[in-house]
């Protein structure tokens, strides 16, 4: 037995008798490991199986089975830079913990009908690599619901946030702009009270302020968001049939 094959069986172990146990910390103090090791190792091991309990040498990753591939991450970040196509418009929900549920609670509420009020589609949605949006396809709530609504699912490279560099922005613009004014100048005691006033910043984000983004020429998101909708064909008109001639033979 290697020694790779020595460390997998031990996290397995571990996994194994936390699950007897249902103990996380008695399990981690009779193996020696920390509860930090204990999560990182059930991670791995349900989002890659066996695979996941294999050591890699320092700073090596595995890659996500839905993580975009550099090449085609360089295509994109390129093609957005020639033709800047994003609208900027920004959806945005406070909740208590992050979890799965609150990640499609947002999609759901939200995003999707957003889209279907225009009678559009998402195809793709490109996440970061949190809990809350990965992890095995088959149970993973936030990717069943993506799978039900027949969306792809993608996710950035680890430590690039360029992949996402416009949501990024969009998180920054949500501090400085709202959170770190409304935390100086207003007392909440709920998150619906925070939520309510975070929907009225949104709406004016969204439909009235001038956006100075790439491509976005002062122009608001729900102004950008909705040109970029694809235009419905126009139906081609049936060519009629020729009359046909008619002869009146006279009696």
């Amino acid at each position: 037995m290697t020694t790779d094959q020595k460390i997998a069986r031990r996290k397995l172990s571990l996994l194994e008798l936390a699950s007897e146990l249902s103990n996380v910390s008695k399990a981690c103090k009779l193996m020696g490991y920390s509860r930090q090791q204990f999560y990182e190792i059930r991670r791995n091991f349900q989002t890659y199986g066996a695979d996941g309990l294999i050591d890699r040498l320092p700073g090596a990753r595995r890659p996500h089975p839905n993580r975009v591939a550099p090449e085609i991450e360089a295509a994109i970040l390129a093609h957005a830079l020639e033709h800047p196509c994003h609208s900027r418009y920004g959806w945005a929900r406070l909740y208590s913990s992050k979890l799965p549920v609150t990640a499609v609670h947002l999609m759901n509420t939200d995003v999707l009908p957003a889209f279907e009020a225009h009678n559009a589609r998402i195809e793709v949605v490109l996440s970061g690599n949190g809990r809350e949006y990965c992890g095995r396809p088959d149970q993973h709530p936030y990717a069943l619901f993506l799978q039900l609504e027949e969306i792809e699912h993608r996710t950035t490279r680890v430590k690039r946030p360029q992949s996402n560099g416009i949501a990024e922005r969009f998180h920054r613009t949500l501090l400085d702009e709202h959170f770190r004014v409304e935390g100086r100048r207003s007392w909440f005691e709920t998150i619906g009270e925070m939520q309510a006033v975070l929907g009225d910043y949104l709406a004016g984000y969204n439909t009235k302020r001038p956006h100075q983004g790439r491509g976005m020429n002062g122009r608001t998101p729900e102004t950008v968001f909705i040109a970029g909708l694809p235009k419905p064909q126009p139906k081609q008109k049936e060519k009629a049939e020729p009359r046909k001639r008619q002869d009146h033979i006279a009696a």
